[in-house]
């Protein structure tokens, strides 16, 4: 018989201990650490009687035919994985409660069905009628989708084996299911691992498709043990603010694909609607002529993507000024506004910034540079910016811009939404192609665009007082204060 062993396993990252403790040593998480029983595991003594099988061994040389896909009918959700699902794939989606990710493989699944595909939603989380209360509310209750509410993965897996093969499988949520194979609750991180592993080799041997639902943490990362995202082929993240209708759906992990796509929707009444230009949706509601706001044009994948960034330099009262950003990374603020303070003589040592990416799009590449620092400048100097311009390239440590990839993808996108000018750098400027139509002007420095700025600014609260062009002010000079 196996020997009953105990262990503590952190049910935030899967690291096991062989005694209880407060941290979790790994992940550094407070009171994560939960008793579980191990004595399911196979003795040794067992596993060595067992002889391997031979299997063959294959030469690099040769063609292998390309993975099947199956198409979703959503263009946005095909965008992020990659073309549509491949058959024996696992994708994982994770996202925060109420976001809408049973929404959208709700409408996902329903659109399958509808062209002839046998597709299976097993709800561990709803009971059957909740599952049909939100397909009717979408007007998508005439499906032929098979639905089940069942935690057991014997079970399911033994359901999905008669019959023709599904080609979409759905788990709602993988925290729920429980297999007969550990002793362990359900929910904890040997069950989650047990459970996923035994869902991905029915995949596997089948070629049917697995979508996995899985719970997010406080931090927005998807709860369970790390290793169940090394496991799947795919994770994917549902990511949007409960007070804004935007959603998007973005690919942190694809093997099948690209991992720099995202794909927008807009949350209405009726589900969720696919947005085919979400520049013209983030940049809807725009405040002209406020300053502080600059239009950013971004790439996200092969796609280019505008939107506006809000910045707020304000006074402080306190010892410390605060520096608080949403939807930009707060590492390359910093260093923005020590590159201002540094090379352009802008003190902000004294005022508390705030920086927002208008309609909660998140935004990772550094191309974003240029426009902060316009933000942030145009907000100190109370100078309102071109509402006909965009900016984009990346600001050094030296203060010089530096060039970024896609200018002509970020310039064309440009006109079509009727903007006139571009401030970009000055080495990309023969890489714009000249047929955007645009009126470009090039920077070097963040010093010549800082003495634009400045020049027909006043700071808030002072007259507007006429200023040299292309000279920076006496107040932004270094020393000077």
């Amino acid at each position: 018989m196996a020997k009953n062993t105990l262990s503590f396993v952190c049910q935030n990252c899967g690291a096991a201990y062989n005694r209880w403790q407060g941290k979790c040593e790994s992940c550094g998480e407070w009171n994560t650490l939960a008793e579980e029983d191990t004595s399911g595991s196979v003795p040794v003594s067992i596993r060595s009687r067992r002889k391997g099988r031979t299997f063959a061994l294959e030469s690099l040389s040769g063609k292998s035919p390309d993975a099947p896909r199956l198409s979703s009918g959503m263009t946005e959700l095909d965008r992020v994985t990659g073309g549509g699902f491949v058959r024996g794939s696992v994708l994982l989606v994770g996202g925060d409660p109420g976001i809408g990710k049973s929404t959208l493989l709700t409408q996902a699944t329903s659109l399958l069905a509808r062209a002839g595909h046998r597709v299976v939603y097993i709800s561990g989380e709803e009971a059957v009628a909740q599952v049909r209360l939100r397909a009717e509310r979408l007007g998508l209750s005439d499906a032929p989708v098979q639905l089940a509410a069942e935690t057991s993965v014997e079970d399911i897996v033994s359901t999905l084996s008669e019959g023709a093969v599904p080609r979409l499988i759905v788990i709602d949520s993988i925290q729920t299911m429980w297999t007969d194979t550990v002793e362990s609750a359900p929910g904890t991180v040997t069950q989650v691992r047990a459970s996923a592993q035994a869902l991905i080799r029915f995949a596997k041997k089948t070629g049917a498709a697995i979508i996995l639902v899985g719970h997010v943490t406080k931090d927005g990362q998807i709860a369970g043990p790390r290793v169940v995202e090394h496991m799947v082929d795919a994770v994917m993240s549902f990511e949007g603010e409960g007070s804004q209708q935007f959603r998007i759906l973005r690919a942190v992990k694809n093997r099948f694909g690209p991992t720099d796509e995202i794909g927008v929707f807009e949350m209405t009444g009726l589900g969720l609607r696919e947005v085919t230009n979400p520049s013209e949706l983030f940049l809807s509601e725009r405040d002209l002529g406020t300053p502080g706001t600059a239009v950013f044009a971004g790439i996200e994948g092969t796609r280019p993507v505008l939107v506006e960034l809000q910045a707020l330099v304000a006074p402080t009262s306190l010892g410390t000024p605060r520096r608080a950003v949403v939807g930009w990374d707060p590492s390359r603020l910093s260093m923005v506004l020590a590159v201002l303070e540094a090379h352009c003589g802008v003190k902000l040592s004294g005022h508390d910034v705030y920086l927002n990416v208008a309609g909660g799009l998140r935004i990772h590449e550094p191309a974003a540079d240029l426009a902060a620092a316009a933000a942030l400048v145009s907000s100190l100097v109370n100078a309102q910016l071109p509402t006909d311009a965009v900016y984009f390239g990346e600001i050094s440590l030296s203060g010089v811009v530096r060039p970024v990839a896609q200018t002509p993808a970020r310039l064309k996108e440009a006109a079509k939404l009727g903007f006139q000018r571009a401030v970009l750098p000055e080495s990309a400027r023969g890489e714009s192609g000249g047929d955007a139509g645009l009126s470009l002007n090039a920077v070097n420095s963040l010093t010549t665009l800082v003495a634009e700025i400045a020049a027909r600014g006043s700071r808030r609260g002072e007259s507007n007082a006429p200023a040299e062009k292309n000279a920076t002010p006496a107040r932004f000079r270094r020393g000077e204060g």
